[in-house]
């Protein structure tokens, strides 16, 4: 049988997505289950993939790393099975990107970047992201701020 998130596991990820750390007890409180129910969910979703990691995010408003967020939209020359792959192969050797989707739609992939500097980013696109197997269109957007990161979690 397949198995698909409830309202109380979106409850849960909603927990979680704003404070990875918070103890279960705490978690279970908020989502008005016992702590023992509540990690045996948390598990399912880790085990499922649902949950993937818990991590340390940097470039918040009051962090000491400071930088620019840059979510790139990408369009290929084509969408060959040898294009896609000869483009995310590349993709994975530069660091400053954060994420990489294949879309469907008008454009073939969404990056997110986070770089030093706007200089640093016209680097980047200098020297990697206008050479990219295939890439055709680039289209750059600079995040001003992250609307659903909280300013900071207190412990």
């Amino acid at each position: 049988m397949a198995w698909a998130p409830d309202d109380v596991d979106r409850s849960i990820l909603r927990v979680l997505r704003l404070d990875g750390r918070k103890p279960n007890a705490e978690v279970a409180q908020e989502v008005g289950l016992s702590p023992s129910a509540c990690l045996r969910r948390i598990r399912i979703m880790e085990d499922r993939g649902v949950i993937r990691g818990y991590t340390v995010i940097t470039g918040a408003e009051n962090d000491d790393v400071r930088g620019v967020d840059v979510v790139v939209q990408v369009t290929l020359e084509r969408q060959t099975e040898d294009y896609l792959s000869r483009f995310e192969n590349a993709v994975r050797q530069c660091p400053e990107i954060r994420e990489c989707f294949l879309m469907g739609g008008d454009v073939d992939y969404w990056l997110r970047l986070r770089t030093e500097s706007v200089a640093a980013y016209e680097a980047i696109h200098g020297e990697v992201l206008s050479r990219l197997p295939g890439v055709t269109r680039i289209s750059s957007s600079f995040a001003m701020r992250d609307a659903l990161r909280p300013k900071r979690i207190s412990r």
